[in-house]
């Protein structure tokens, strides 16, 4: 087994585990925003979690597989770490910006709700 093979079986594992958390944490948080969003309708707030929750875990993982290829040669345990380190590293600026937008949208939906409700 050469050091890229190696490199693409710890990517991906890390990948996952980070989406997954990341995912998992804005699942559970992220209930209480669209509750109020959605005017108390548990139901409604529930599959609108769960779609977003699938959306999330497709747009990452799919970046995280669409740029698993490597371009340069890894010949040494140093490279291998310069590699995963920089692709890792780019994963988890993905799903911060993919978190900061979620919460963007969250919070301009927050705000609309709470303007229907003063003006209702």
């Amino acid at each position: 087994m050469n050091y890229t093979v190696i490199t693409y079986s710890i990517y991906l594992p890390i990948t996952i585990f980070l989406t997954m958390w990341v995912a998992r944490t804005l699942f559970k948080n992220g209930r209480v925003f669209l509750v109020e969003i959605f005017h108390q309708d548990n139901t409604l707030a529930d599959s609108v979690n769960k779609l977003l929750l699938v959306g999330f875990y497709l747009v990452n993982i799919g970046y995280a597989v669409y740029t698993l290829k490597i371009w340069d040669s890894i010949d040494d345990i140093q490279s291998m770490i310069e590699v995963l380190s920089e692709k890792i590293g780019w994963i988890i600026l993905v799903l911060g910006g993919m978190h900061f937008f979620n919460l963007f949208i969250l919070f301009s939906l927050r705000r609309k709700a709470h303007a229907e409700k003063v003006i209702a």
